[in-house]
């Protein structure tokens, strides 16, 4: 017998919501469906939910900022992302826009500057955590420094520095890439434009999307198309 489960379903896609709700609710589960990532936190505030299913990309509050408000409201949500999409798309959406560049190892001052320089206002480069044995935001900061270009460095999200408008920013705060995705957004918030330095805690060739979702704290990670079967079958796994 089916041991019925409180479970939250988030996508901006009316169609897929529904879809997903139904076939949980045949299964004698019960269900909430909400289409956006402020609905889900409203509803985790309300209540709390055996397991949640929430769609990485959404408008306004994408899935990962969401999970990470809720993560602060329920520290034991078991929260699944349902994602079709790459990092780098991931990270251009969450960010708004922007060019993404990836700064390869080894790297030297010039190629630091001129990624600074093609990705653009509000650009992101994702740097490698190491470069031949030196801390990569120590060369990206010496670099610029030595071209006279200002950079605002962020060592850890509880340290703010106030960048102006068109400094370069390197994040380097040895906390997982998303939520140093998060810190940037607070800076875009506050109005900086320039481009900015994502150093991520583990090498950027290695950071495929699931493995960034998990490394924020997210119980798993649903690639679509997924198999409603399997998925039920899973289901009381997944929410244990």
């Amino acid at each position: 017998m089916t041991v019925p489960l409180n479970i939250l379903v988030v996508d901006d896609d009316a169609d897929n919501a529904a879809s997903l709700g139904e076939l949980f609710e045949l299964e004698g589960h019960d269900v909430h469906v909400v289409h956006s990532g402020e609905d889900a936190i409203v509803a985790y505030c309300r209540e709390s939910f055996d397991v949640a299913f929430m769609d990485v990309m959404m408008p306004g509050k994408n899935g990962v900022e969401s999970f990470l408000e809720i993560r602060r409201l329920k520290p034991q949500a078991r929260v699944f992302m349902m994602t079709g999409f790459s990092v780098e798309e991931l990270l251009s959406q969450a960010l708004h826009g922007g060019a993404l560049g990836v700064l390869e190892k080894p790297f030297d001052a010039d190629e630091v500057l001129r990624l600074a320089e093609s990705v653009g206002p509000g650009g992101v480069v994702l740097a490698p955590a190491l470069a031949a044995g030196q801390p990569v935001g120590e060369a990206i900061q010496a670099a610029l420094s030595n071209s006279g270009r200002s950079c605002q460095v962020v060592r850890r999200p509880g340290m703010r520095a106030w960048p102006a408008r068109d400094d370069v920013l390197l994040i380097d705060a040895g906390v997982p890439l998303l939520e140093e995705v998060s810190v940037l957004k607070d800076f875009h918030g506050l109005g900086h434009t320039g481009p900015a330095f994502l150093v991520p805690r583990a090498p950027s060739d290695e950071c495929g999307i699931g493995h960034l979702l998990r490394d924020i704290g997210v119980t798993g990670v649903l690639n679509k198309p997924f198999d409603p079967l399997e998925l039920l079958t899973r289901l009381p796994r997944l929410a244990a």
